[in-house]
C-alpha cells in the first residue's frame, strides 16, 4: 500500500516545509533530570539513531513535580529542570547532531497546587472572584448557592476546624496583602473582608473551604478525571489560547521545537477546533493526540493532525504475540481461582460495567449532578418537557455513561451530529434501554435528543446556550467514566492475562492475527503514515518487555498452570485468610512479568521495595477491598506479608525463577520481534527512555526510575565495533539501533511523501513479514517470528518459508545475505529471531 497524496489537503500530515520526526525518543523531565542532563545524553541519542527528542511537558510545573503535567505557569519554561536558559543549551546540543526537539503540551488543565499561590492565574480568581481578569480561563460554575468556588482541602469539616482555630488570618508586613492560613495551605482575602470576624471572613470569600470528602459531591469547577488539584482550563475561549500557547508557539516558529503532542484533547470543549487552531497557528507543524481509540473506532478525519500518540498500534503490535489458543485455558484457570463454587466468571463486561456505576454514583457524583442540572434547567424551561422529572433525568445519565463504550463521541453544537457518532450514542442509548423501567424509556429518548443537538421539545429551541453546554459537558464527562471505570478500576480487578490490561488495550482480545494486523498498517499508511506508535509511555501499566514476557503464558497455559498450583502450594505459609486469590494471582504474574533472567540486571526477582509499591497502589486502585481515601490496613497488611514472604522464601524462588529461565527464548522472541515490527510498521516510533534494552518496568513512578546511559553507551559502542550480543539487552540495543539508524539515513521509505508498505507472504502463521520503500519499489524487508513455544512445539521451521522482493538483500542485524525469491525461514532466522533486510 502507497502513502496518500491527499493526506496533506486532509491535514493528516504536516505541512511540506514542516518537519518530519522519522522516530522519537521520550525524555522524563524533572529535577533530578533536567534539560541540561537531557543535553548530556544527546550523543547517546544521536548514537542510537533518535531523530528527535520528545520532551515530557516542558512549562512550569509545581515545585517538585516528578511528571510536569501540573502545569502552573505558561509563560516560563520548566525553572526546576533549568529553566529557558538549559533548554535552549538543549536544543542546540540536539540541533549539533541534526536531531530537533518535541514537547509534550497540557491544553486541558492546571495544577491547584499548595500553596495556591503558586498559580497566579488561580490566585487572582480566588481573590477576586468572577470579576479576575483570569476568570475565563477556569471552567467554574458560580451560579452555586453560595456563589463560591470549592477548595476541598481541610481535613475535618468546616465548623471543626473553625471551632479549633486552625484558621488563621495573617497580616504580616512582609506580605503585600492578608492572608488565610490552613497549615501548608495559603488564600489570598477578599478586599475588605480582613477586618471581619474569622467565620465571617471566611464565609464572605469568592472560595468556599470544605473537607476533602465534600469534593466528589459538590465540586463546581471541571477537573481532570476525578483529581481535585487540576483543573480544567477553557482553551475554547481565543483568548486563553493565546495566553496558555504563547510561548510553545514561539518556540515552533523560531524552531526550537518542531512538533507537540497533545495531552488528553478529549477533555477539551471542542477537540476539533482546539487542532484545527494549533495546526493554523504552527503552520500545519507534526502535531500527534493522546486518545485512545476503542475498538474499530477511527480518529476523526477531520481533526488535522498526524494522528494519536499510537495506543491502537501497541494493542496490534502485542497481539501478534499473544496466541489465541491460550485464551480458553486461562480464562478457565481464572475462573478456578477467583469462583467459587463453580460459579461463573462474570467476564470483563460485566466487571467493566459495574466500576463505571461505581464511579458516576461515587467519585464522579459532581460531575453527573451538573449534567442533571442542566437537563432540569432544560426541560423546566420547556412546557412540553417539564413532566420529565428530576430523577428520570438523573438515572437516563448516569445510564448513558455506564453504556457509552468510548471515551466520547464528536457532537459539536450547532452542527448536525455526525452519522457514525449519532451511532455511538443510539448504541448507548440502546444498552442504557435495557437497565431502565419502561416508563423511564421516554425520558432516555428525549436526552439522547438532546446530546445531539436535536430538537426535543418546542420547536426552534436547539440553539439555546443551556442545550449546548449540556451536549458539550457529557461529552468532556464521558471520558472520565471510561479512564476511572476501566483503567483505573478494572484493569486491576480482572486479569486473567495481565499483559492485555494495558491503556488502550483489550483484555478480551487474545492476539491479532497477521492479516490483520496488515490491514490496519496499509489503512494507516495511507491515512495517517506519520502518527506515532509505541510500546511503552509514562502511562502504561507495565512496560512492553513486562508485556512481552506475560504473552508468553498464553502459548504454555498448561506448564503455568501447573507451576502456579506448586508455588501456591509452597507459598501457603505466607498467606493470610485475608488475601483474595485475584489479587493473589496478580502478585504471581507481577513477579513472572518483572524477573531478569541476566544481562544488564542481577538475574532474579523484582526488588521489594518496587513491588510493594505496585502492589498497594494495584489494590487501592482496584478499589475492592482497600482504596486511597479509605485504606484497609489489616488487608494491606496481609498482602505486604504475604509479598514479602514469598520474596524471602528461598524454595518458592528457586520454582519461579526455575520456569522464567524455561520460558526465557520464547520470552526473548516476543521481545525481539515486537520491537522490530514497531520500529518499522508505518508511522513515527517512540522509544521510550532506556527501553533501548530490556526494562522491566511497572505502571508510574516506577517507570520513571533513572535511566543509566553509561552502560548504554558501552554497550552500543561494543556492539558498533563489531562485538556479538552477549544477552538479550545487547540484542534489543542492536535492533533498536539499526532500525531507528537506518530510518534516519532513508526517512523516505519510513514516513516519506510515497512511503509504501506491503505485506509479503509467508507459509507459516509463525513470522510476520512486510517491505517497506517508496515509489522505486520495496527497499527494507522486516520478518518476526511469534508464537515460539508454539513453533518448538511444532519442530521448529522445518520447510517454512518467506518470499522476498526480487533482489539482493542483506540483514543489517546478522550480517546474512539473502536472494530476492523463496527464502528459507531457518536460513534468514537462524541467528536472531528476527531480521531486517536491506536492498543492496
Amino acid at each position: 500500500m502507497r502513502g496518500d497524496a491527499d493526506a496533506h489537503r486532509e491535514g493528516h500530515r504536516p505541512a511540506l516545509d514542516r518537519p518530519v520526526p522519522v522516530s522519537t525518543y521520550r525524555l522524563q523531565l524533572r529535577a533530578e533530570f533536567g534539560f541540561d542532563d537531557a543535553a548530556a545524553v544527546v550523543d547517546h541519542l544521536d548514537a542510537l539513531g533518535a531523530g528527535h527528542a520528545y520532551l515530557s511537558p516542558i512549562l512550569a510545573p509545581t515545585p517538585g513535580s516528578a511528571h510536569g503535567y501540573d502545569v502552573v505557569d505558561h509563560s516560563r519554561l520548566h525553572p526546576d529542570a533549568g529553566g529557558r536558559p538549559a533548554f535552549d543549551r538543549l536544543v542546540d546540543a540536539l540541533h549539533a547532531t541534526g536531531m530537533g526537539a518535541v514537547a509534550d503540551l497540557v491544553p486541558n488543565h492546571m495544577a491547584v497546587p499548595t500553596p495556591a499561590h503558586l498559580n497566579e492565574a488561580l490566585w487572582s480568581m480566588l481573590r477576586d472572584g468572577p470579576d479576575s481578569p483570569f476568570a475565563p480561563w477556569f471552567d467554574v460554575d458560580w451560579d452555586v448557592a453560595d456563589h463560591a468556588l470549592l477548595m476541598p482541602v481541610l481535613g475535618r469539616r468546616i465548623g471543626q476546624v473553625l471551632g479549633d482555630g486552625e484558621l488563621t488570618l495573617d497580616l504580616g508586613e512582609e506580605h503585600t496583602e492578608p492572608l488565610l492560613r490552613y497549615y501548608d495551605h495559603v488564600f489570598p482575602v477578599r478586599p475588605g473582608t480582613e477586618s471581619l470576624p474569622v467565620a465571617e471572613l471566611v464565609d464572605r470569600q469568592w472560595y468556599r473551604l470544605a473537607h476533602w470528602r465534600v469534593a466528589d459531591e459538590e465540586l463546581n469547577y471541571r477537573r481532570f478525571f476525578d483529581v481535585d488539584t487540576l483543573a480544567a482550563v477553557r482553551v475554547e475561549d481565543p483568548d486563553v489560547f493565546d495566553a496558555t500557547h504563547a510561548l510553545l508557539l514561539e518556540l515552533i516558529e523560531t524552531g526550537r521545537l518542531d512538533g507537540l503532542r497533545i495531552d488528553h484533547p478529549d477533555g477539551l470543549a471542542d477537540p476539533r477546533g482546539y487542532v484545527r487552531r494549533l495546526s493554523e497557528r504552527t503552520r500545519g507543524s507534526w502535531v500527534v493526540v493522546e486518545k485512545i481509540l476503542e475498538g474499530d473506532e477511527e480518529l476523526p478525519d477531520d481533526w488535522p493532525c498526524a494522528g494519536t500518540t499510537g495506543y491502537e498500534a501497541l494493542l496490534r503490535v502485542g497481539g501478534l504475540f499473544v496466541d489465541p489458543a491460550g485464551e480458553a485455558p486461562l480464562s478457565a484457570l481464572w475462573r478456578e481461582l477467583t469462583t467459587e463454587d463453580g460459579a461463573p466468571d462474570p467476564g470483563f463486561p460485566a466487571v467493566v460495567e459495574t466500576a463505571k456505576r461505581e464511579m458516576v454514583t461515587r467519585g464522579l457524583y459532581a460531575e453527573v449532578h451538573r449534567l442533571t442540572d442542566l437537563l432540569v434547567e432544560i426541560c423546566h424551561s420547556d412546557v412540553r418537557l417539564r413532566d420529565h422529572t428530576r430523577r428520570a433525568l438523573g438515572e437516563c445519565v448516569v445510564e448513558l455513561l455506564v453504556a457509552f463504550d468510548r471515551y466520547r463521541a464528536y457532537v459539536v453544537p450547532g452542527e448536525p451530529a455526525p452519522p457514525a457518532e449519532a451511532a455511538v450514542l443510539d448504541h448507548a442509548a440502546g444498552l442504557a434501554r435495557t437497565h431502565l423501567p419502561e416508563d423511564r424509556w421516554e425520558t432516555l429518548d428525549v436526552v439522547r435528543e438532546l446530546l445531539l443537538g436535536r430538537e426535543a421539545g418546542s420547536a426552534g429551541r436547539t440553539s439555546e446556550a443551556t442545550r449546548a453546554e449540556l451536549v458539550v459537558r457529557f461529552q468532556q464527562t464521558c471520558g472520565p467514566v471510561m479512564a476511572k471505570g476501566v483503567e483505573d478500576t478494572s484493569f486491576y480487578r480482572w486479569h486473567r492475562l495481565v499483559a492485555l490490561n494495558e491503556v488502550g488495550g483489550d483484555p478480551t482480545r487474545f492476539g491479532i492475527p497477521t492479516d490483520e494486523f496488515h490491514s490496519w498498517c496499509a489503512r494507516q499508511v495511507q491515512q495517517r503514515p506519520t502518527a506515532m506508535t509505541t510500546l511503552s509511555t509514562h502511562d502504561t501499566k507495565r512496560s512492553e518487555d513486562v508485556r512481552a514476557r506475560l504473552s508468553v503464558l498464553a502459548e504454555v497455559p498448561q506448564d503455568w498452570t501447573e507451576a502456579l498450583a506448586t508455588w501456591r502450594d509452597l507459598a501457603a505459609g505466607h498467606r493470610s485468610p485475608l488475601l483474595d486469590a485475584a489479587t493473589e494471582y496478580l502478585v504471581w504474574q507481577t513477579l513472572v512479568g518483572t524477573w531478569s533472567t541476566g544481562g544488564a540486571a542481577m538475574a532474579g526477582p523484582i526488588a521489594s521495595d518496587r513491588l510493594l509499591a505496585y502492589l498497594e497502589k494495584a489494590v487501592k486502585e482496584a478499589k475492592t477491598h482497600t482504596t486511597w481515601t479509605e485504606p484497609d490496613s489489616a488487608y494491606e497488611q496481609a498482602l505486604q506479608d504475604f509479598a514479602t514472604g514469598v520474596l524471602g522464601d528461598d524454595a518458592v524462588l528457586a520454582a519461579v525463577g526455575a520456569f522464567c529461565e524455561r520460558v526465557a527464548p520464547a520470552a526473548r522472541v516476543a521481545v525481539l520481534g515486537q520491537k522490530l515490527v514497531q520500529l518499522t510498521m508505518p508511522g513515527v516510533p517512540d522509544v521510550y527512555q532506556g527501553t533501548e534494552m530490556v526494562d522491566l518496568s511497572l505502571v508510574d513512578p516506577d517507570n520513571r526510575r533513572p535511566v543509566d546511559y553509561g552502560l548504554r553507551r558501552a554497550r552500543l559502542a561494543r556492539l558498533d565495533a563489531g562485538a556479538r550480543p552477549d544477552d538479550l539487552d545487547d540484542e534489543k540495543l542492536l535492533v533498536t539501533s539499526r532500525a531507528l539508524r537506518l530510518r534516519r539515513e532513508h526517512p523516505q521509505w519510513f514516513v516519506g511523501e510515497d512511503t509504501t508498505y506491503t505485506p509479503l507472504p509467508t507459509s507459516t502463521a509463525h513470522a510476520v513479514a512486510f517491505s517497506r520503500g517508496d515509489g522505486s519499489g520495496p527497499e527494507v524487508v522486516t520478518l518476526a517470528t511469534r508464537l515460539a513455544s508454539t513453533l518448538a512445539r511444532y519442530g521448529g521451521w522445518g520447510a517454512s518459508t518467506v518470499a522476498l522482493p526480487d533482489g539482493a538483500w542483506h540483514d543489517v542485524l546478522s550480517g546474512q545475505a539473502a536472494a530476492g525469491g523463496t527464502v528459507a525461514l531457518s536460513v534468514l532466522l537462524d541467528d536472531l529471531p528476527v531480521a531486517l533486510l536491506v536492498r543492496d
